[in-house]
């Protein structure tokens, strides 16, 4: 994991192999932002014509690198893009500086040391920059062995140390702001890990142990049911779509308390270890990532764990809805009829709609606790990756107004969502002829049908949400900002901010 200190040295005076700087877009080309002026000043004020010379723009995104001049510790000096300069109050953006300090932290891969220079005006935006350095230094080498006597088989390893420069060490709001960047840094990339792990090595008995590992290190309370347990409480969705397997299922709960009189959120995650579509198999071309199906149990088990560190005034529950979707001669056909453990019964139609199947169980659960609020989260379709793109999750709510404030709390902590409706007509869709509701519906807004689906195991008067994250949760793509290639983390950190808020009394 890679370190994060503070310093109140200049950066052209700490030792480093390099320093990082801000450039932005100026009305007349590129500008060196705040914090680049001792090394501007050792460029004899030519750092942003210096940088215009090689081609750099200040745009989102851009880094370059050039040698470091006389009077600047450092060997290199790297420019990173923050995008449009402010006008009026001198702020930049705290997404803007996140992705700039992830995208310059990917780019020092392999340095033992950088120091980061970018515009940290206030408390915010050291917590943005400290954010997005640990998020972009982001590496999973766990299987690179590499031939006897080479290391990780030539691949670079994270930036092991960023020095955080600028702002003021011994402000308790500064410090604050830095410390829980940490934590939700640290949390967001155990949820990568996890994501990027493969299906032989992370499994629903695997999963749940390790669970009950981070459990006993954060003093949170661990329950898991396997599938003994699972079969005696009539959980016929978690089991419906475990039992094909040679690795049975689970259902894990795990819980902070902070105290009587705290708001009790409940977050439901959809772990489906490995989803081969059942019975249903999937086609040629879509298996190879599907070990990623379980980044909704990931996020939420990395939420709770953060509110824990965080010690937020709120109490949280995290249900983890473990199983495999495999088919052989025990798995659930198409056809087959699962009674639910709320006492619904459901005609699986497509055993590759098996996520809601885990999802609508666990929340059936989750709603005996009378929680002010439940969250799901799940790569649940691919209908919604069609409607939103890559990186936008959907939200869709049974209240407007949670579902908008859940927007915003997305917005805040810097990723994309979008809310989405629930539309009654496509209700009809999943009428059955033999059970209570088939797992599918209309093609068209399948997105909108899944949700549906699981609006109907939620207990009566709860208010609820589902963070469908199928398109972000797993990057196949380029690396890009502080988002690495795979497990990206997705929706961790607007169910922490979530959590804020509401131990803050601002929602639920």
């Amino acid at each position: 994991m890679t370190a994060l200190t503070l310093s109140t040295s200049s950066a052209a005076t700490l030792r480093a192999d390099a320093v990082v700087v801000g450039v932005a877009k100026g009305p007349k080309g590129p500008v060196a932002a705040p914090g680049a002026e001792a090394v501007d000043q050792a460029f004899d004020g030519k750092l942003a014509a210096t940088l215009e010379t090689l081609g750099a723009s200040g745009g989102e995104g851009e880094v370059t690198k050039l040698p470091a001049p006389a009077g600047v510790k450092a060997a290199v000096v790297l420019a990173v893009g923050l995008g449009e300069a402010p006008e009026a109050d001198g702020r930049y953006d705290a997404e803007a500086l996140r992705r700039a300090a992830g995208a310059a932290a990917r780019t020092l891969a392999g340095s033992k040391k950088a120091a980061f220079a970018l515009p940290v005006a206030d408390a915010d935006a050291a917590g943005a920059v400290a954010e997005g350095a640990l998020l972009g230094a982001y590496a999973f080498n766990a299987y690179r062995g590499g031939a006897k006597g080479e290391k990780n088989n030539g691949v670079k390893e994270p930036l092991a140390e960023v020095a955080l420069l600028g702002g003021k060490p011994r402000d308790k709001e500064y410090k604050a702001a830095v410390e829980r960047a940490i934590a939700v840094a640290e949390e967001v990339n155990r949820a990568r890990d996890l994501v990027n792990t493969p299906s032989n090595d992370l499994y629903p008995k695997s999963f749940a142990t390790t669970v009950q590992a981070v459990a006993k290190e954060h003093g949170l309370k661990v329950e898991v049911l396997d599938e003994k347990a699972l079969l005696k409480g009539g959980y016929g969705g978690i089991m419906g779509v475990g039992q094909g397997s040679a690795n049975p299922p689970r259902l894990v709960k795990l819980s902070y308390t902070h105290g009587k009189g705290a708001k009790h959120l409940a977050l439901v995650g959809k772990g489906i270890t490995y989803d081969s579509g059942g019975i249903s198999l999937k086609p040629a071309g879509h298996n190879e990532t599907m070990k990623c199906d379980m980044s909704g149990a990931a996020a939420v088990f990395a939420a709770v764990v953060a509110a824990a560190r965080l010690g937020l005034p709120v109490n949280v529950t995290g249900w983890l809805a473990l199983a495999e979707n495999m088919p052989s001669g025990t798995a659930t056909r198409p056809g087959d009829v699962l009674r639910m453990y709320s006492g619904k019964t459901v005609e699986v139609l497509n055993t590759d709609a098996e996520g809601r199947l885990v999802l609508a169980d666990a929340i059936t659960r989750a709603s005996e606790e009378k929680p002010d609020a439940i969250v799901d989260v799940a790569t649940l379709t691919g209908a919604m990756v069609l409607a939103l793109g890559n990186r936008t999750f959907g939200i869709m709510a049974n209240d407007d107004a949670f579902r908008e404030a859940l927007h915003a709390t997305a917005e805040e902590a810097g990723e994309a969502s979008w809310p989405m409706p629930l539309p009654a007509d496509l209700r009809k869709g999943m009428d059955s002829p033999v059970a209570d509701i088939a797992n599918m519906g209309e093609r068209m807004g399948g997105g909108l049908v899944a949700g549906l689906f699981l609006k109907e195991f939620v207990g009566d008067g709860i208010t609820w949400a589902h963070l469908d994250i199928a398109g972000p949760a797993f990057n196949e793509s380029g690396p890009f900002g502080y988002t690495p290639k795979g497990g990206t983390g997705s929706a961790v950190r607007t169910l922490v901010r979530l959590a804020e808020r509401a131990g803050a009394g601002e929602l639920l």
